[in-house]
């Protein structure tokens, strides 16, 4: 296929479209203004994303910036810990084994099946909190010093909060691995058969063969996959928002309420959370483009 004919062309079809597209929003506008009889104002919003100090004579992240950088911190340990539980059950879910493949079959479809909201409080209230006492982490803050606390609350934020942060990532964790899990099951059972023969024969062990034959492949083909369900993830961050965890949902709620200002507010979260997933999809879709171009 020449470029010429690859590239998409402009018709009708698409103006009318686009042209739809900017009808609709401007009557949301226009019933906004007229309906609701809402007065626009985005003067305040800087105020609430940076902040001078007095002390320091700079400018330090307010309350939306800091919701930003906890949403941050949690999609990017949660997808680390979800992707390590996801390829540990994925290669439990081809196991030949009863338990391994009983058990994992047994977390994914007890994930998969329960509604977010209710596998949050179940884990918050029922499993977080005896997990992170027996972890030692609420006593975290406590035992380390200046600078230990400094690294620790750049890690994963306020060390105040610790507790709080733990669990969302856990909680985020363990929901996104069952999906994870069957994108890594589908991934080794992709590579034919016939690989695993060959390997085989020349007496590689069931072990060998899932390292230096099967998961080589299997990896290349589950990225992509992967990759979306990290950006589902980065959105499914706000669910923790219930848990009173202060990322960007929760702050943008309290911002929302104290200042009444509820569109401004809500449109900019909309805003951030599509500008982070859509440059989470253009950098990966570069990944897979240069993946695609090593397999020829």
């Amino acid at each position: 296929m020449s470029r010429s004919t690859s590239r998409y062309r402009w018709s009708w079809v698409d103006s009318v479209v686009l042209l739809g597209i900017i009808g609709f929003f401007g009557f949301i506008g226009y019933r906004v203004n007229t309906v609701l009889v809402y007065q626009w104002d985005w003067g305040f919003l800087p105020g609430y994303l940076f902040r001078w100090d007095e002390e320091t004579q700079s400018l330090l992240p307010n309350l939306l910036v800091k919701g930003l950088l906890t949403t941050l911190r949690l999609a990017f340990w949660s997808i680390i810990l979800a992707t390590l539980i996801g390829f540990i059950t994925g290669m439990m879910r081809t196991s030949r084994r009863l338990f391994p493949q009983a058990f994992s079959r047994l977390y994914v479809e007890l994930i998969r099946n329960v509604p977010p909201i209710v596998f949050i409080f179940v884990f918050y209230f029922f499993i977080s909190s005896q997990i992170i006492p027996l972890l030692g982490l609420d006593t975290l803050d406590q035992r380390l010093g200046p600078t230990g606390q400094s690294v620790v609350e750049f890690l994963f934020g306020p060390v105040s909060l610790l507790s709080n942060t733990f669990s969302g990532i856990f909680c985020l964790a363990l929901f996104e691995a069952a999906y994870i899990t069957e994108i890594v099951r589908s991934g080794i059972q992709s590579v034919s058969v016939g690989q695993r023969e060959a390997a085989m024969s020349i007496g590689l062990s069931r072990w060998q063969q899932m390292r230096y034959v099967v998961l080589p492949q299997a990896v290349q083909r589950v990225i992509p996959p992967l990759a979306g369900q990290f950006i589902i993830l980065i959105k499914d961050s706000s669910i923790v928002s219930l848990i009173s965890i202060q990322e960007l949902t929760f702050l943008t709620l309290e911002v929302a309420n104290s200042t009444q200002r509820v569109f401004e507010v809500w449109v900019f979260a909309a805003g951030v959370y599509f500008v982070l997933c859509y440059s989470c999809a253009l950098i990966f879709r570069r990944l897979e483009m240069r993946l695609d171009s090593s397999r020829i």
